[in-house]
């Protein structure tokens, strides 16, 4: 029929299916069913309802295979009365048929009459099924149960029914293995989720107790050096001078600590934020360093209000224009705010005209506690573009950075329009 057809186009009817291949359509209306829950339970009755209503079954139930591969636990089943269920709870391999099954991948059916185990037999004779079906629940080529299905009449069985159920198990072994791997990656996600509310926890602690003590010592490191200055020779005077410098960085890292947890952890308020304000209160904060070292500041005139959350907004551009005052080296000359933007975010940036980075750096700077060789006589504590990267992400952005041939950098952060739709 498509020999001569460069191409073939059939439109999709599952009621045109149903006429032109029966086992087909119910082979996809069974798969089809199963792909709507990733929860175990709820996929094992999907799949028991669905063999009962094609097949008409009397009862049919599922057994897993157990960790330790030796025996199968039942998981589900329909038509046979909970009180029942006790003797069927759980199957050795090496005994029955649906051990049988299990043990040589095979599809078995079998009169309940010519059962070996006479009890087995006993107890199924006394709830009126005559045949009993077992199919294997595989996924390349390995069990993950067995599904068991019994009737009170006689079944008629052909290559093409076997086939097809059969297939059905297969699909059944698909469904149970997906639930297993998406449960499997839901707990260690859970446990990834403790483990990092109990690292910020301890973080969070630790910063607390270390910031009090710092406090301290700079307080009595600068009062000895007030009130007994007169006595001290120089060596003193150094010693009491890097005290007080070593105590202010575990105070500005603590600080930065407890600010990377905000920034992981707060609910941000997204309003209508004034880009233009921010920035101006930023440049007053800094003016006395920029009139000092020389540095010249440029803005745009203009720069519309984007949906943000303004604290963190602050701490973003804040973090960046320390970063260039503090990592730019000592040629740096001017400092350029811009703004532009495209169909999905706004854009600022932050432009240097000082030392340079490299394209591989951006592997590194964004990171915790990570810092350039060029920095390591600088003080931070290696947190400030982490927390900046944390922020802007939780805005639905990105942060990067571009460098001069020679000289410059700018840090580009772009924050999405759509906040708050």
């Amino acid at each position: 029929m498509l020999i001569d057809k460069k191409h073939a186009s059939v439109k999709f009817s599952e009621a045109k299916l149903k006429k032109r291949h029966k086992a087909l359509a119910v082979l996809y209306d069974i798969s089809s069913d199963l792909t709507r829950s990733l929860a175990l339970t709820e996929i094992l009755d999907r799949a028991i309802l669905k063999v009962r209503e094609h097949f008409k079954m009397d009862a049919v139930r599922i057994y897993l295979m157990d960790e330790a591969e030796k025996c199968l636990e039942l998981v589900a089943y329909k038509g046979i009365a909970k009180k029942h269920v006790k003797e069927l709870r759980k199957i050795r391999i090496s005994e029955g048929f649906s051990g049988k099954a299990a043990r040589t991948k095979s599809f078995i059916a079998q009169k309940v009459s010519d059962l070996e185990n006479g009890t087995r037999a006993a107890l199924l004779h006394s709830k009126g099924f005559n045949v009993v079906i077992c199919v294997p629940l595989m996924v390349r080529d390995k069990v993950l149960g067995v599904m068991n299905l019994a009737s009170k009449r006689m079944i008629s069985l052909d290559e093409a029914k076997i086939d097809l159920l059969v297939a059905i198990g297969n699909q059944i072994a698909v469904a149970i293995n997906v639930a297993e791997l998406y449960e499997d990656i839901r707990n260690k996600a859970e446990e990834v989720k403790k483990k990092k509310e109990e690292l910020e926890f301890f973080a969070y602690t630790v910063s607390h107790d270390l910031k009090n003590p710092a406090i301290g010592v700079s307080g009595f490191a600068r009062l000895l050096t007030e009130r007994c200055e007169h006595r001290l020779d120089e060596k003193g005077k150094k010693y009491c001078h890097q005290i007080r410098k070593a105590a202010e960085q575990i105070e500005t890292f603590t600080k930065d600590i407890n600010e990377y947890i905000k920034s992981r952890k707060v609910l941000f308020d997204m309003k209508k934020t004034n880009v233009k304000r921010i920035i101006g209160h930023i440049r007053n904060e800094v003016s006395p360093v920029l009139e000092e070292r020389n540095i010249t500041w440029s803005e745009p005139d203009t720069i519309p209000e984007i949906m943000a959350d303004q604290q963190a907004m602050t701490r973003v551009f804040r973090n960046l224009i320390d970063n260039a005052l503090k990592h730019a080296g000592d040629d740096l000359t001017k400092i350029t705010v811009g703004y532009d933007q495209d169909a999905n975010f706004h854009i600022l940036s932050f432009s240097n005209d000082g030392i340079g980075m490299k394209k591989k750096d951006s592997e590194v700077i964004f990171l915790m506690f990570r810092r350039l060789p060029a920095s390591e006589h600088t003080e931070g504590s290696g947190l400030g573009l982490t927390i900046v990267k944390e922020i802007v992400e939780a805005h639905k952005g990105k942060v990067w950075f571009e460098s001069g041939p020679k000289k410059g950098t700018t840090f580009y952060v772009a924050i999405s329009k759509y906040l708050g739709t």
